[in-house]
């Protein structure tokens, strides 16, 4: 159950961007408004989701949850009801808002994964699991919104967008491991999860990673023309694959030599597409390729961020990783552009490749190379009686049928939850 709703809460999330950017180029018919829109939303989303995460790690997930996604709804129903006269400051406030207030349920699923699965293996295929769980969501996502706006209106599929993000995101904030869930008793500093050197390795090789996502996506849209969706649709595909295959093996790197080798071929495999993108199916074929180590790369990054995060910002932590590749994908598609009309798709490809040679090169310098002691990020509260969550017996993931969240491993309260339907 945990696990199925954080997809579908995170489901309109991969839709924002591209809903607003369609829905205000109906309003105004300019699409340097709708880009500007859009712009703003991903800008805020990059400055909300550190400081929602802040504030999950010191107040809970339930009431963080549940009131951002409220606002951010809040937000889609109104800009889905202006009128076409609507001034584009005020479009662009919207969107922000809409950014702002996006829920961090993945930062919130991230950080509960280290308390429902015991062992460093179990949880590095868990995070293997959920990375492969957000390429569905990329994949299924713009697709919806491009399908409800030609069906119901662009309007309507942003009103929708917020309804079913507050509706999944309710059942997740509500869910026992969510609603049970309390920042762990330590001594915060003033600072933020950045404080820490590794994290910033981190967050610094996910924007490198973030690069090559917006210089790949750039590129292919200049080489492929019409068939550009398909392609990036091959490429998420690949990247799925890849999660589901980490997950069976072990959930990808377990330090930072594993690390720096999966970021060297994520290099490489994007380099190929140089010469590849010359024939339709080669360069079907290396999008594949090349995609398959996005997943395994994103859950190596989460497993990292229990040894990596001072005590009690794991959420907030979590959340800079996402601000990163947000941050890193923008600036790779607009070098990317500019690359292009100078040098052709090629060279965007190239500083695809670039950027994450020069991640592994970081991950190689600054990171550990062997694995130390098992992570388990921020400790669960006691309970009544003074106890902790006990943890059930370490089971095969299986993707997707089996919940990261079973009530099995919520404690005391676990009989009575286990009846209920998941």
């Amino acid at each position: 159950m945990l696990f199925t709703t954080s997809v579908l809460a995170r489901l309109p999330l991969a839709a924002f961007s591209l809903g607003v950017l369609v829905h205000v180029e109906h309003l105004t018919g300019s699409y340097t408004a709708a880009g500007a829109a859009a712009g703003a939303l991903a800008a805020a989303q990059g400055v909300g989701g550190p400081l929602l995460g802040r504030l999950v790690d010191r107040h809970g997930q339930t009431a963080v949850l549940l009131g951002s996604a409220l606002t951010a709804a809040a937000a889609l129903g109104t800009i889905a009801a202006v009128p076409d006269d609507t001034p584009l400051g005020v479009l662009m406030l919207l969107a922000a808002l809409i950014g702002l207030a996006t829920p961090p349920v993945g930062a919130c699923l991230r950080t509960l994964i280290p308390l429902l699965r015991s062992g460093p293996v179990q949880q590095r295929r868990a995070y293997a699991v959920d990375a492969a769980a957000t390429e569905l969501t990329w994949i299924a996502g713009p697709p919806l919104a491009l399908g409800g706006g030609i069906l119901a209106g662009s309007d309507t599929a942003l009103a929708a967008a917020g309804l079913v993000l507050v509706l999944a995101t309710t059942l997740f904030a509500l869910s026992p491991a969510s609603r049970t869930w309390r920042p762990p008793p330590v001594t915060r500093s003033r600072g933020t999860a950045l404080a820490s050197p590794a994290l910033r390795v981190l967050v610094a090789v996910l924007g490198g990673v973030g690069v090559l996502f917006g210089a790949t996506e750039v590129a292919t849209t200049a080489a492929a023309g019409p068939a550009a969706g398909l392609l990036l649709g091959l490429w998420g595909a690949g990247s799925l694959a890849g999660g589901v295959v980490a997950a069976r093996l072990g959930g990808g790197a377990a330090a930072g030599r594993g690390f720096t080798r999966l970021l060297a071929a994520l290099g490489a495999g994007h380099l190929l597409l140089v010469a590849a993108s010359a024939t339709p199916l080669s360069f079907a074929v290396a999008m594949v390729v090349a995609g398959s180590l996005i997943a395994p790369i994103l859950a190596s990054s989460y497993a990292l961020v229990g040894g990596a995060a001072p005590a009690g910002t794991s959420t907030e932590a979590f959340a800079w990783l996402a601000t990163a590749t947000a941050v890193g994908t923008s600036i790779g598609a607009a070098a990317g552009g500019a690359l292009v009309d100078v040098a052709g798709p090629g060279a965007a490809f190239t500083l695809a490749g670039a950027a994450a040679l020069l991640a592994a090169a970081l991950s190689a310098a600054r990171l550990p190379p062997a694995e130390g002691p098992p992570a388990t990020a921020d400790p669960a509260p006691p309970g009544p009686g003074g106890h902790r969550a006990v943890l059930g017996p370490e089971q095969p993931l299986q993707w997707p049928r089996e919940p990261i969240g079973h009530p099995q491993n919520l404690g005391e309260d676990a009989g009575r939850r286990a009846a209920l339907p998941a």
